[in-house]
């Protein structure tokens, strides 16, 4: 009968042991090599049972053939012995024996160089695949999966470990709600490999209690071999690898040394794949609080009707012209349109065509090569392109010039884009938004503004209504913006007096939220108490003429006369340099009677500049 494990190593090795048999003149010849203290018969000719694997051990320890019950056993080997069973005299035995062992040496080193490149070979290309993956989940199932075909065994698990928590996470964990199993950090074998830095082997015959089959019950799984390195990268443990059940037997030094190997690629993937997971966790957070800062504040009919608009074109990918005077929030509603979007991890770029003159569009807009002008030192992306797969704001898109119409108009059409100095065409999947405070219709009649981009971009149409039109949000908005930069400034935000909420109602805001905003940041910073009266409101002037059109000629008579009044006597106290006295000489009033006149009104001394004459 001829025995062997199918392997080439194996299949060499039964195939010489008739020929072995035939050298020495018998029948029943047999090679066996011992592995952590246990005998296995790896190629025979014959029989072999009835053998005493105790001469096994002796013949190897002393180093002497070994004689009994018929067999006679002889070392070849640190590790293999030869058993043969005859009734003659052996003399050739100890010759025979030792040039079978040098060649069964000679094979094993071959066979296992052989298996050692391949395995490297393997090992590398499964490594590479890794490199590709950058999702967590599925990046330990394939370094699970690439570990149980590598090894022939049943299982393989990822242990990570939360040390702040003192706690394994193995995954996948087969059997287990959530695919992860959670133990402590001590627990069985992993924890050993994980505290040590040691690698562990354990068969069910030799375990002393190193197999946790608590964990065994958990998976509905019986560990009969084990093998666990340590995972690490600069120098840190972070983890630790464990395969289960080799098939055709127990674990090998071949298996620990494949499986520390492998082990080195796997901590490196997972260490790239967690900085990853870092980073874009990070990404996330900033782009959620970010997105958590862009709010419309107000409850008025317009802004409601407004928010509504919003939250049905952001999920698009139209583009959007918002139209609204200076300082109406155009840019807030951009962005809120941005994160409300499935773009809203990519960037958010915002350019303001205003600032630009038609020489600098074309390089801001679409980047240009080194060298493609005296100044272009270097090469530079444009907005286009560091807007991929985001969004691009275009302010003050009434401002462009009639040739940068003209090449943006291009680049819209043909979602291409060429930098300056260039032939590269570069692929664009931008979405656009754009704003003004002009009206572009207008501008188109009159030949400054391109007809066909303004439809381009006038596909959804938003206006934002002036501060003035939006009733009590003033309030609101205030408070906001006060609790906010009050935050940031360390202190209490202070409350509104009665006469400050009427002064601010009544002001027509020329310069709309961003004056409100503002101011609301000089109060925040430049005033102390826990209040704000009437006269802490600096409000910014508008220009000649425009203030008082927008104060008086909107309201009714009687607001506008107070308002005419308090800004009368407002002017006069202050070219007098807060003397009342003078001011009220001036106002033809008694002294007296200007202050009544200036409770009537709401207002009070503070909101003169006073300079503290009695």
């Amino acid at each position: 009968m001829l025995a062997g494990e199918g392997t080439a190593g194996e299949t060499m090795l039964a195939e010489s042991m008739p020929r072995l048999a035939e050298e020495l003149g018998i029948r029943d010849v047999s090679v066996w090599r011992i592995e952590r203290g246990q005998w296995r018969c790896r190629a025979s000719v014959g029989v072999t049972d009835g053998i005493d694997v105790s001469l096994l051990s002796d013949s190897l320890d002393e180093g002497l053939p070994q004689a009994a019950g018929g067999w006679t056993t002889t070392a070849i080997s640190t590790d293999h012995a030869l058993a043969v069973r005859s009734d003659q005299d052996l003399e050739r035995l100890p010759d025979v024996a030792q040039a079978f062992g040098a060649a069964v040496t000679l094979m094993e080193q071959r066979q296992a160089l052989r298996r050692r490149v391949e395995r490297l070979e393997e090992i590398v290309n499964i490594a590479a695949s890794w490199r590709q993956e950058l999702d967590m989940d599925r990046l330990l199932e394939q370094i699970a999966e690439a570990a149980t075909r590598l090894l022939n065994c049943e299982r393989a698990s990822i242990f990570l470990w939360d040390k702040p928590n003192k706690t394994l996470i193995g995954r996948p964990a087969l059997g287990v709600d959530g695919n992860e199993l959670r133990i402590a950090e001590d627990t069985g074998v992993v924890g050993q490999v994980v505290q040590t830095g040691e690698s562990q082997r354990v068969n069910a015959r030799e375990d002393r209690g190193q197999i946790d089959r608590t964990v065994d019950e958990k998976l509905s799984f019986m560990t009969r071999s084990l093998l666990c390195v340590p995972l690490a990268a600069h120098d840190e443990r972070f983890g630790a690898f464990e395969v289960l059940n080799k098939k055709d037997d127990f674990f090998t030094n071949e298996d620990e040394q494949a499986l520390t190997e492998l082990a080195t690629h796997a901590a490196s993937a997972l260490a790239t794949t967690q900085q990853y997971g870092r980073l874009l966790n990070t990404h996330q957070r900033v782009v959620d609080e970010a997105a958590a800062h862009v709010r419309m504040i107000g409850d008025c009919p317009s802004i409601a009707k407004l928010r509504a608009t919003v939250n049905r074109v952001a999920p698009t990918d139209l583009a959007v012209l918002i139209l609204g005077e200076n300082g109406t929030g155009k840019e807030v509603v951009a962005q809120q349109i941005h994160y409300l979007s499935r773009r809203r991890d990519q960037p958010f770029i915002a350019v303001n065509c205003a600032a630009l003159t038609e020489t600098l569009l074309e390089s801001e807009l679409f980047g240009h090569e080194k060298g493609a002008f005296t100044d272009a030192h270097d090469m530079r992306q444009g907005k286009f392109e560091l807007a991929a797969d985001g969004t691009l704001f275009l302010d003050e898109i009434g401002d462009m010039s009639l040739g940068g119409q003209a090449k943006l108009l291009r680049v819209l059409e043909e979602k291409v884009v060429v930098r300056v100095g260039g032939s590269e065409t570069i692929h664009t999947d931008v979405r656009l938004l754009a704003a003004t405070n002009q009206d572009l219709s207008e501008l188109v009649r009159d030949k400054k503004f391109r007809e066909d981009l303004f439809y381009r971009l006038n596909v959804v149409s938003i206006e934002l209504p002036p501060l003035r039109e939006r009733d009590d949000d003033v309030l609101r908005l205030i408070e906001f913006f006060l609790n906010d930069f009050c935050q940031r400034a360390g202190r209490q935000p202070p409350k509104l007096t009665p006469s400050a909420k009427k002064r601010l109602r009544a002001h027509r805001w020329p310069g709309n939220v961003r004056e409100l905003r503002n101011l609301a940041e000089g109060l925040a910073y430049l005033t102390s108490g826990n209040e704000v009266d009437s006269g802490d409101l600096n409000f910014i002037s508008a220009p000649a003429g425009e203030e008082r059109s927008w104060q008086i000629g909107d309201m009714p008579l009687n607001d506008a006369t107070q308002a005419f009044q308090r800004e009368y006597i407002q002017r006069q106290i202050r070219q007098t340099g807060g003397n009342m006295t003078l001011a009220a000489e001036r106002l033809n009033l008694h002294r007296s009677n200007l202050y009544r006149k200036m409770k009537q009104l709401g207002m009070s001394e503070q909101e003169t500049d006073e300079d503290g004459e009695e």
